[in-house]
């Protein structure tokens, strides 16, 4: 391959605050427009800020997380820019001295642990919201503003260049999200706006060392978004340098329909800004004490869990992996453990049929109908015999449809497993009789016959035998038969 991709990713995500960064509206996702706002938020004449502590709390809990740095002294900037979702005509921000820098993520890509750096991660407030009349601001006529999100608490975090394909991007940004929903700091709702990204990508000629001209794709929010967008502009630019053609450095925007990148400006730099110290937020200080105290505060992180699963109830690295992905698959898997379900068969069907109904009804695991316990229980019936793995599917189904109890479920219905020896002997009689074919097959060395035999005593006691049971049974038969 001549050419290789150099990428960073500034990702914004917005704080679960109750309140804004600088004032007291709500910051809240869905209201109707232009209706959380306030003087402060709408940077009209006479008006001061006043800082969340809870902004800062987050700032230093994430920071600390991704290993970083935490500044003893830091300051709010004015980043100064016109466009018509910045009612100030400038945004709080910080420039020069960030609360955090020089931290790392570790990710994994096809088996290689990769460590990406993290350059900074800063404070800001978030700007409005442009609603464009047609799919993308490129293809539309004219666009409203909700002011609503403006001054919602916003923390930047700004990657080093260390990632090399699209499929690293994805898998970093993934794992940034799980680290933020574990932190507990932002509900992640990419589909909201909570998270999105903005990609620096460049290209050069493999073994350079010099960097390439970087474009920058702004706000994209899908983790698909993230990956194709950055496949679509890697390959868009080796094949300009392949023609001959320069790279501009420019912000484009990811048009996901077209599955395409549309240019929109030419780049800024940092003295296009025009920073200088926000005079209405003081500077201020952070004690070690405190930076301590919220390291001790971290909670269980996903890497950490994903080791203490494989080493308490030896699942595998890909199972521990997919359970602890997300907070909620993980806390729904300890409490289903917690209440006597077997570790190994509680992963296997969070990642099998709960994964699949929790899709279909697009729920989280916090928000689905059957409880971590309830799932226990029937997984209790599995192991007691009273019924199969393949009933539990169905009576799993049922739970989900009406929230009730699988033992509940199982005596409406009349699904107990039939284990009495004598009763499933009279039906695979029977079965033998009606198919001599089958038994002459077997003795014939067939060891499909057997499974046929099987199938049909399953049908004729409606699945309820005890496969194990009807097996057993079946061949001691058919050496006296």
């Amino acid at each position: 391959m001549k050419y290789e991709s150099v990428i960073g990713l500034e990702v914004h995500t917005e704080l679960k605050t109750r309140t804004k960064i600088f004032c007291g509206c709500r910051a809240e996702f869905g209201a109707a427009p232009n209706t959380n706002v306030c003087p402060v938020c709408l940077g009209l004449p006479g008006v001061l800020p006043v800082l969340n502590r809870k902004v800062l709390e987050y700032a230093v809990r994430v920071g600390v997380a991704l290993n970083c740095r935490i500044a003893n002294f830091t300051k709010f900037d004015r980043k100064n820019y016109y466009y018509p979702d910045l009612p100030k005509n400038f945004q709080t921000s910080q420039y020069d001295l960030p609360i955090a820098e020089h931290g790392y993520l570790d990710i994994e890509v096809d088996g290689e642990v990769r460590r990406i750096g993290i350059t900074r991660i800063h404070m800001e407030e978030d700007a409005g919201k442009l609603v464009h009349s047609g799919e993308t601001i490129t293809t539309s006529d004219y666009s409203f503003v909700d002011y609503n999100r403006t001054g919602v608490p916003l923390l930047e975090i700004v990657s080093e260049p260390d990632l090399r394909t699209a499929a690293e991007a994805r898998a970093y940004m993934e794992k940034l999200r799980s680290i933020l929903e574990y932190l507990d700091v932002s509900d992640c709702k990419m589909e909201e706006g909570s998270l999105r990204c903005d990609a620096n990508v460049s290209v050069r000629e493999v073994g350079a060392e010099k960097l390439g001209t970087k474009v920058e794709m702004k706000n994209i929010n899908s983790l698909r978004g993230v990956e194709r967008s950055i496949e679509y502009e890697a390959q868009r630019q080796a094949e300009a340098l392949e023609d001959g053609e320069r790279i501009v450095q420019e912000t484009r925007t990811w048009d996901e329909a077209a599955g395409v990148t549309r240019s929109m400006r030419s780049k800024e730099e940092a003295n296009d800004y025009r920073y200088f110290p926000e005079p209405d937020l003081v500077p201020f200080t952070i004690t070690d004490d405190y930076i301590e105290a919220a390291r001790r505060a971290l909670p269980e992180l996903p890497d950490a869990r994903r080791d203490r699963l494989m080493r308490e109830y030896e699942l595998s690295r890909y199972d521990a992996e997919q359970i602890t992905a997300k907070k909620d698959i993980a806390e729904y898997f300890d409490a289903a453990v917690g209440a006597g379900g077997d570790a190994k068969d509680v992963a296997n069907w969070l990642m099998g049929d709960f994964a699949r109904l929790a899709n279909e009804a697009q729920v989280s695991a916090a928000q689905a109908p059957v409880q971590p316990q309830q799932l226990a229980g029937m997984l209790a019936k599995v192991h007691d015999g009273t019924i199969s793995g393949k009933i539990a599917k169905s009576v799993f189904e049922e739970m989900w449809r009406t929230g009730k109890d699988a033992t509940v479920i199982i005596e409406e219905k009349g699904l107990q497993q039939i284990s009495d020896t004598g009763a499933l002997e009279t039906v695979i009689l029977e079965v033998i009789a009606a198919n001599p074919q089958s038994v002459q097959d077997f003795r014939a060395g067939k060891k499909k016959a057997v499974g046929f035999l099987v199938g049909q005593t399953m049908k004729e006691t409606k699945g309820k035998a005890n496969p194990q049971l009807v097996n057993q049974l079946l061949m001691k038969l058919l050496d006296e038969a």
